[in-house]
């Protein structure tokens, strides 16, 4: 890591942990139902080497939890609070059977994951490499202090070339913000792109990691101001709202794009801001985009101008503005 880049690169032998069982589970037939899709030679082989294992307790509690449509999150979350190698949970969730832990540490022995993962370890190290290259020159704590003040936790990117592949995740583990992102799906059958081949994929989808962590707290502890906001609807189309039913669920998703959108242009280049936000207008139906992008840098000037301390002393304004911006931009 560079003193600009403020992401720590790791592996993280928990995280391999989680993917290699839920490999022994029914999630990447689940994952390819959802959408036909190559997966990493790693991925694939993994898959093979622990599929004696799928009744293995450990196992059998997982495909448990993912039955009852346990988030990911939720479960990588877990196994990012483990201590390693003992795999002790700091406090275990009470959705989690206190067996669980033993399972796991179990699982480790039964699988060898040890001597599985030193002998693909070559193919982590290279993925690491790369994914450190890419964040080189993030400047990810920075960028976000205008808006959710200081980033205190360090931020962690943990390379995932295993399961889920399909599925880009951020979890709290203590004081750290962890994204677990895996490379960038190609097309058809074909492995995914590496992560060096499609940087601003993982820019992306890293820092929407970390803003989807950090954002959901900042809004709780300023509640006032947030239901002062929620008084006034937000200007969206009516499949968005009916994908995004609550006020904050709708303004998380386009203060995140919005967010990514700026960064993009400021930090990496305008054609790939613009982009992202013909991507998003297409795939997601953010049509919003640039109103949004346009109220958040009439923020950024009034935090300039000192008309306001921080994102709270805005949010209030927000609807109105997004909704001045949106007939702005229409024109």
């Amino acid at each position: 890591m560079t003193e600009l880049s403020q992401v720590h690169v790791r592996l993280d032998d928990r995280i391999r942990l989680m993917s290699a069982l839920l490999a022994a589970t029914d999630w990447p037939d689940r994952a390819q139902a959802r959408k036909p899709h190559g997966c990493h030679p790693y991925a694939r082989a993994t898959r093979k080497y622990v599929s004696a294992l799928a009744t293995h307790p450990a196992a059998l509690t997982l495909q448990g939890l993912l039955d009852k449509g346990a988030p990911l999150e939720a479960l990588f979350t877990l196994a990012a609070t483990l201590s390693w190698p003992d795999l002790t949970p700091a406090k275990l969730p009470s959705w989690a059977s206190p067996k669980w832990p033993a399972q796991l540490r179990d699982f480790q022995t039964v699988a060898a994951l040890d001597s599985w993962h030193a002998d693909e370890d070559a193919a982590w190290q290279k993925s690491a490499r790369e994914a450190g290259h890419v964040l080189a020159d993030a400047r990810f704590q920075s960028f976000l202090q205008p808006f959710l003040g200081a980033v205190d936790e360090p931020l962690i990117f943990a390379p995932n070339i295993g399961y889920p592949a399909d599925v880009e995740l951020g979890v709290r583990a203590g004081r750290e913000l962890i994204a677990i992102i895996p490379p960038r799906l190609a097309w058809g059958d074909s492995p995914p792109w590496p992560y060096q081949d499609d940087p601003v994929y993982l820019v992306r989808a890293t820092l929407t990691r970390y803003v989807l962590l950090l954002l959901p707290p900042y809004l709780r502890k300023h509640a006032g101001q947030v239901a002062e906001a929620e008084k006034v609807a937000l200007p969206v189309p009516d499949a968005f709202a009916k994908a995004h039913p609550s006020w904050q669920a709708q303004f998380t998703s386009l203060f995140t794009s919005g967010l990514i959108a700026i960064y993009l242009e400021d930090c990496v280049s305008a054609a790939e801001a613009k982009s992202y936000t013909l991507i998003e207008r297409k795939a997601f139906g953010v049509a919003l985009l640039p109103s949004i992008v346009s109220v958040l840098r009439y923020y950024l000037d009034g935090v300039a101008a000192g008309r306001y301390a921080e994102l709270a002393d805005f949010l209030p304004l927000f609807p109105k503005q997004l909704r001045v911006a949106k007939r702005i931009v229409s024109l």
